[in-house]
This record gives structure tokens, C-alpha cells and sequence, in this order.
């Protein structure tokens, strides 16, 4: 997304959202400033990853600028993603990369992140020098000053831009004017930018209705059935979803799975995956007690007789549901396998990240250890193509997980 900002206030403006802009009457630099990492290396070159700069220095009207770039460590990655890859302390990066700029006479200096809130601050505070902090992560906006280390995040999903004016005092010291911009249709578009978005659109129409797999089963994705019972449409996304992460079992609320309609068996294509999970979820893993997992049972059963979108399809378990139960205690026998659910036991757990943020009353998730965070963790669409296309026709079927007492 382009954003235009007329009438500067100073030498350098940053208008940051989902890219960077530093604009001036006569230059605009659009996208991170040229590409740049501080600590991400490549374990083979022993250099940044993708032969990206560690660093960049630009002259911008009257300012030399110079960049760092800094992102999570591997606490906040998945593991299989970092084959080849080294992450470095971002402490330890900027104490590498900061005297450089300041030797090639830096005035200002922008540290691009994508660390945590907390992690920022401690950027600051370590390394004062430090002029701008543009970071990512946190999907609300925030705005914070540390020391004379001005830290901005301007949320996500394109709603808000936050912008910086930078300039130097005569006295040499560094002032800065910050706003922060709601993203509405009153801004009108970039054409440039526009004409970028058309051509994407048609090769995603393109994309969007390539045949990818094919089922030799028809998949139940109707509503009143999903939300209230087994389908074998929910068996197989909960399956995918447990693969995936590599989970003992699995839960994934009915109404993550749409469509609302009988596929009939045959080609599959990717427009149709998307159909089926509209939502971009993320695959999270958690290690939870049995206890938890049951709860997690009951407060997905909980609604019934009515249909919910929090009614649990299952992997890797099974269950008996008494819907004339009180709330509570309707889930009869639960088991993994053939043994009983055990209270006690630890089990690793993979669920949507929107249960992990407490989503259709999930919320004894909340403060649970996190194996794979949604930071981490793969999108169910992948997850459901690649399962569909490793496979010559997906054949799923109710098997009896969930049996419902009448």
C-alpha cells in the first residue's frame, strides 16, 4: 500500500505502515530503504540472508541516515524454517552495525525492527544513539518514548500509517514530529501503486482457479452438520491440522471450516481450498494437560443442541457427548487411542491460533506453554493445499471420533 503525504515539515519523512516511505519534495524511496538485515545471517557465506546489506547509510536532502534492520530470534521462529539460517542477538547485531554508522557520519539513525515492544525498549535503552525505532510485531499501534529513542509501530493489516518528521536543530541535535494517519477511503489511490494492484489481480484470478488436487469423496462442509456433529470434511482438516504440527492431537473450531455446501467429488481447486478457510489462521501448538484438553471438550460442546462455530472437530482422540448434560460435563468418555483421556498427562496440542487468543470462548488457553506460536506457525490454507496436492484423490470419512447420545 502507497500512501501519500503532502507538505513536509522537515528534511526527511518516514511514512511507515507495511513498508517505509522517506520522502522529500524531489525523491520518494519506496519499500525498507533498499534491502537490509543486521541479524539474520547465512550459515553458508557467513553474510546477511539473500545478500542483503547489514547495514545502509543514505544521504536524504540535507541528513545523512543511516539503517539497521533487526528481527525476532529464533524463540519466536519455527525451527524447520531456519535450515541455513543464523540468528544473532539483535543487541548483539546493533552493538556491531551502529559504530559503522556512526564512522560514516551518520546524523540520524533508524533502526527497522520486527521485535517485541519490550524488545525495542531494551534496544533503546542499550544503544541511545539510536534516533527512530520503526518496528512491526504488535498489531495495534504504539507509539513510545525511550530515553530520546522515539519507538513507533503503526499496527497492521494496512489500517493505520504513522508518520515522522525528522530534522536537525541548529545546535545540532535531532527533533522529530510524529502523526499517526487512519488508512480510509478518503486517501485516494497511487497509480502507480494501483496499476501494480490490477496486474496481481489478474494472475490471482489465474492462480486462484488452478486445480490443485481432487477428492474422490464428496466433503460435507454444511453448517448444520460441522457445527453440531463429525463431518468428514472436519475430520480432515483437523488430521491436516495435527500433521502439520507434529501434535498428539488436534481441535479446530467448526466455523474456521466454511462453505456451507456438499463439494462433489472431483477436481479441487485452490479457489475452493480458500472457500473452505477463508481466514488466514496460523497452526499453533501448545503442551496442556488433559484436564485442559477436556475443558477444552466441554466448552466446545457446550452449546449444543444449537450450532455453534466453536463446536470442536478432532484429531488424534475421540469423545462421546451427552447434549442433555449440563454444560460442563457432557463429554462422556474421552480417549486418546485406546486409553483414556488422562487429566494428568501433558499433551502437545495444535489448534488454530484464534483459539489461542481465547476465540469462541477458548480461553483456557490463555497463559498455556506454546510449542509453535502464530508468529511460528504455518497457514491452514498451505496446509490444506499441500495435503491435497501430495495426494492423487483425499478420500476422508467419519470414523466414529465424535458419537453423539440421543
Amino acid at each position: 500500500m502507497a500512501v501519500e503525504v503532502a507538505g513536509l515539515r522537515a528534511p526527511v519523512t518516514f511514512v511507515s505502515g507495511n513498508q517505509i516511505n522517506a520522502q522529500l519534495p524531489s525523491l520518494t524511496i519506496t519499500g525498507p530503504v533498499g534491502a537490509k538485515v543486521s541479524n539474520v545471517v547465512d550459515e553458508v557465506t557467513g553474510q546477511p540472508i539473500g545478500g542483503a546489506a547489514p547495514y545502509l547509510v543514505r544521504t536524504i536532502g540535507s541528513l545523512k541516515v543511516g539503517f539497521i534492520g533487526l528481527c525476532l530470534t529464533s524463540s519466536e521462529i519455527r525451527g524447520d524454517n531456519l535450515a541455513g539460517i543464523r540468528l544473532v542477538d539483535p543487541i548483539a547485531a546493533a552493538g556491531q552495525y551502529l559504530p559503522r554508522l556512526e564512522a560514516e557520519g551518520a546524523d540520524v539513525i533508524v533502526a527497522i525492527t520486527h521485535l517485541t515492544f519490550e524488545d525495542d525498549r531494551a534496544l533503546a535503552d542499550r544503544f541511545p544513539e539510536i534516533d527512530l525505532i520503526i518496528g512491526g510485531h504488535e498489531h495495534e499501534p504504539i507509539a513510545a518514548t525511550e530515553n530520546r529513542t522515539l519507538i513507533s509501530k503503526a499496527g497492521s493489516q494496512g489500517r493505520w500509517v504513522a508518520r515522522i518528521d525528522v530534522d536537525r536543530r541548529a545546535n545540532g541535535s535531532i527533533e522529530r514530529f510524529y502523526e499517526l494517519l487512519p488508512v480510509t477511503g478518503a486517501l485516494s489511490d497511487d497509480p502507480q501503486t494501483a496499476a501494480v494492484v490490477r496486474s496481481y489481480d489478474d494472475r490471482l484470478d489465474k492462480e486462484l482457479d488452478a486445480v490443485v488436487g481432487a477428492t474422490s469423496v464428496p466433503l460435507d462442509a454444511e453448517s448444520i452438520r460441522m457445527r453440531a456433529g463429525e463431518t468428514n470434511l472436519g475430520n480432515l482438516v483437523a488430521d491436516i491440522i495435527r500433521a502439520d504440527a507434529g501434535a498428539e492431537l488436534a481441535i479446530v473450531n467448526a466455523g474456521a471450516i466454511r462453505g456451507d455446501r456438499i463439494y462433489p467429488a472431483g477436481p479441487l481447486t485452490r479457489r475452493t481450498l480458500i472457500d473452505l478457510h477463508p481466514f488466514g489462521n496460523v497452526i499453533c501448538k501448545v503442551a496442556v494437560t488433559g484436564r485442559l484438553v477436556l475443558a477444552a471438550l466441554e466448552n466446545g460442546v457446550s452449546r449444543l443442541p444449537s450450532t455453534s462455530g466453536g463446536f470442536p472437530q478432532i484429531s488424534g482422540m475421540t469423545m462421546t457427548v451427552d447434549p442433555r448434560g449440563p454444560p460442563g460435563s457432557r463429554v462422556r468418555d474421552a480417549r486418546v487411542g485406546a486409553q483414556p483421556l488422562d487429566p494428568e498427562r501433558t499433551y502437545t496440542l495444535a489448534i488454530p491460533d484464534y483459539l489461542l487468543k481465547g476465540g469462541d470462548d477458548y480461553s483456557m488457553f490463555a497463559g498455556q506453554r506454546v510449542l509453535v506460536s502464530p508468529e511460528a506457525g504455518n497457514l491452514i490454507q498451505a496446509a490444506i493445499e499441500k495435503h491435497v496436492a501430495s495426494r492423487r484423490a483425499t478420500s476422508p470419512a467419519i470414523d466414529g471420533r465424535i458419537v453423539m447420545l440421543h
